[in-house]
């Protein structure tokens, strides 16, 4: 659903819910005007209930994420990804690793504990009540992933009150969460017709408690609930196409699970301008790294470190998988009827200018058929997939290589993955044993997911932050592009080095520090260690 349609309703989120800052429960919702007049009918709980759904996730989340790792680039300082990747986030001064926040919580709080005044269906109801707290526990989610200890609070606090909470261990929260994904998961529909599109489905509950599982170790469960998503009554299944699966078109394909949603002008998103390069007006904001550009196989199979590949280095993006350039605008690859060359000084994307992309490499992904797509890039309707099948098929494979359940069904998964983006099937005499398969299926969640928010996730759960995002992050060699033909012409021995080398710290920074501010406002917070 373009939840924003219903503009009438937005009220909720404007006038009622708007009270709800980005400190710590700062204020309690304004229910003393809101309870007296709101629960009176199904389109006023609807209206409350989208007011929870306002801002529950963000495009730019998605987007700048892969900034904090080894994929991607932030030239700017002042948006805060590249001094976090260096190592000097404190509790202060946290950059862009803040996502301490709970107006979403709070929100959905304060509908759960009046959606029964209201005088509706009680299917219905229910309904909306699981709707609600797969809100309130995405956000949850997010926050112990990436702070580890947060206060669990389910039901609405005064300012007073919220400033004595404690943290939960994060392991209780986990448990809750997968609770709450079983006991909501039967509430929701399959799907939802018409302008309902986009609400909390079943599937979503499922998929997120996947994740969930994957993400701490519980394989068997991972298995478990991704065959549930493999199998009737659902029928999820991978788009056709890798290269047009994030273009608007594609909106609402049957491999989206769960997705932010804009429409344009009402409720936009304003955020894609920071995409584009210098010569379509953007800001190059997310440059891509030669690290990721290298994850990527020859498209007979074969990593390019491998004799038998067939690599060139001076011809680098020769034969290589095809999601490389659905997803990476590259020097000489062909886009917006040009061959894009950040190399020469005389371009308008030369990688040393402003808004230009210092690496010679910025993400392609959401912007394949720009000037065809957006008339506005500050401000369009695009929806960004949060969770997708291909992540299903390939946690799936994940759970079962590391429970030692490695079986045909686990390259079966993979095979589907890397047949629709045109790479052959897993060479099973290559990848034929369980630490083969590992390496095989984290790079493949790499290539697959890479700019969609999901790398800082693997890294921390992968535990190799010291290996991957310390030291220097490179770009593309150096050399030249033919305007006519895109041919390049490319030096060996020279290449494009950015920015300071960047810093991890095993025993600190697999947590983000917990705002300052928030521990001045409630001394019941312990801070992670090390900060």
């Amino acid at each position: 659903m373009k939840r924003n349609k219903i503009i009438a309703g937005l009220f909720m989120a404007t006038v009622v819910l708007a009270g709800c800052k980005n400190d710590y429960l700062s204020k309690a919702p304004l229910d003393a005007y809101s309870n007296g007049t709101l629960w009176t009918s199904a389109s006023d709980a609807a209206a409350a209930l989208n007011g929870c759904y306002h801002g529950w996730e963000s495009g730019y989340n998605v987007i700048y994420n892969d900034c904090f790792t080894d994929n991607a680039y932030d030239q700017y300082p002042w948006e805060g990804y590249e001094p976090v990747t260096q190592g000097n986030a404190t509790p202060v001064n946290t950059g862009s690793a803040d996502r301490w926040d709970y107006k979403t919580i709070q929100k959905c709080n304060w509908f759960l504990e009046n959606i029964d005044n209201a005088p509706i269906d009680p299917a219905l109801k229910k309904r909306m009540k699981a709707e609600a707290r797969f809100l309130r526990d995405y956000q949850y989610f997010a926050m112990s992933q990436v702070y580890g200890d947060v206060p669990l609070v389910l039901h609405t606090v005064s300012i007073d009150s919220a400033n004595l909470v404690s943290q939960a261990p994060r392991e209780e929260i986990i448990k809750f969460l997968l609770e709450e994904m079983t006991a909501i998961a039967g509430d929701l529909p399959l799907n939802y017709p018409g302008t309902d599109q986009g609400r909390i489905t079943r599937g979503a509950a499922l998929a997120l408690a996947a994740r969930i599982q994957l993400f701490n170790n519980d394989y068997t469960g991972c298995i478990a609930t991704c065959k549930q998503l493999m199998s009737s009554p659902f029928a999820y299944n991978l788009y056709t196409d890798y290269s047009e699966l994030f273009r608007p078109v594609a909106a609402g394909n049957q491999e989206v699970i769960l997705d932010i949603q804009y429409l344009k002008t009402y409720n936009t998103f304003d955020g894609l301008g920071v995409l584009p390069p210098n010569s379509q007006s953007g800001q190059s904001s997310v440059a891509i790294t030669q690290n990721l550009v290298d994850a990527y196989e020859m498209k007979n199979g074969k990593t390019i470190d491998d004799p038998a590949s067939g690599y060139n280095p001076v011809q680098p993006y020769t034969n290589r998988d095809p999601r490389l350039d659905a997803t990476i605008l590259r020097p000489g690859l062909k886009w917006e009827n040009s061959y894009f060359d950040p190399l020469d000084e005389q371009s308008p994307d030369y990688y040393q200018n402003g808004n230009c992309p210092p690496t010679g490499y910025i993400c392609k992904k959401f912007i394949p058929h720009l000037s065809e797509d957006f008339d506005d890039i500050w401000n369009v309707g695009l929806n960004f997939m949060v969770i997708r099948y291909a992540e299903i098929l390939l946690s799936y494979a994940e759970a079962k290589t590391e429970a030692g359940q490695v079986d045909a069904s686990v390259y079966e998964a993979i095979d589907k993955v890397r047949t629709r983006a045109g790479m052959p099937p897993v060479d099973r005499a290559v990848y034929n044993n369980q630490a083969a398969l590992r390496k095989l299926i984290r790079r493949e969640r790499r290539v697959e997911f890479a700019l969609e928010g999901l790398r800082w996730y693997d890294i921390q759960r992968w535990k190799i932050g010291a290996e991957v995002i310390k030291g220097q992050v490179t770009g593309s060699l150096k050399g030249s592009v033919d305007a006519n033909t895109g041919a390049l012409t490319l030096d060996p021995a020279s290449r494009i080095m950015v920015g300071s080398p960047r810093n991890f710290d095993p025993a600190k920074h697999y947590l983000w520090p917990i705002p300052q501010k928030e521990i001045d406002l409630n001394k019941n917070l312990k801070q992670n260690p090390n900060y």
